[in-house]
C-alpha cells in the first residue's frame, strides 16, 4: 500500500482520489545540472515539475522534466506514470495553461473516456484573486520548497530532482 493511500484512509477516505487538480512548477537549475530547457512563458532555464493532487494536497501523480516541455505534453507524463493507480479518477482541474482538446483526449485516452477535464479560468485580467481549489496545487508546491534541495535544481540526472 502507498503512503499517499495509506494517509487518505487514515482520514476515513477513499485510498484513490476521484477528483485531482494539475498544475506545473517551473524550477531554476544550476550550471553542473545536466539536463534542463527553457520556459520561455516564465523566463526560466531550468526543469518543470508537474504534479496532480487530490483535495488535501496529497501527490496522486508526479513528473519531472526539463522545463522546455510544455505543462500539458508534462501531465499526460504524470498521468501515464501513474495511471494504474488512478482507475478511481472522475474529474481534473486545470489552470489555463491545459486548454485544448488534444489534452482533454489525451487524460481520456489514459485515465478512461469517463474523466472530465475542468478548465478554472479567471474572471479578470491583471487582478489577483484565490481560486477554489487551485490553491491547493500551489499549496503543494509551497510545501516542496520549503525543502532547501528542492527550491533549485542542483542535482545533476532528472530522476533525483524530486
Amino acid at each position: 500500500k502507498n503512503q499517499v493511500g495509506a494517509a487518505r484512509e487514515k482520514q476515513a477516505r477513499n485510498a484513490c482520489s476521484a477528483f485531482l487538480i494539475v498544475d506545473a512548477q517551473s524550477v531554476k537549475g544550476s550550471d553542473t545540472a545536466r539536463h534542463k530547457g527553457y520556459d520561455a512563458g516564465k523566463k526560466v532555464s531550468g526543469i518543470k515539475r508537474h504534479i496532480a493532487v487530490d483535495t488535501q494536497g496529497l501527490p496522486h501523480a508526479i513528473a519531472v522534466t526539463t522545463a522546455n516541455v510544455t505543462d500539458r505534453q508534462g501531465a499526460l507524463q504524470a498521468l501515464m506514470r501513474c495511471s494504474p493507480a488512478l482507475k478511481r479518477v472522475q474529474s481534473l482541474l486545470c489552470d489555463s495553461g491545459y486548454v485544448g482538446k488534444p489534452f482533454a483526449q489525451g487524460v481520456q485516452a489514459i485515465l478512461g473516456a469517463h474523466v472530465n477535464v475542468q478548465i478554472a479560468k479567471r474572471s479578470q485580467l491583471h487582478t489577483f484573486k484565490v481560486m477554489p481549489k487551485r490553491w491547493v496545487v500551489e499549496r503543494s508546491f509551497a510545501w516542496l520548497d520549503k525543502n532547501r534541495r528542492l527550491w533549485k535544481n542542483c542535482e545533476r540526472l532528472l530522476n533525483t530532482s524530486l
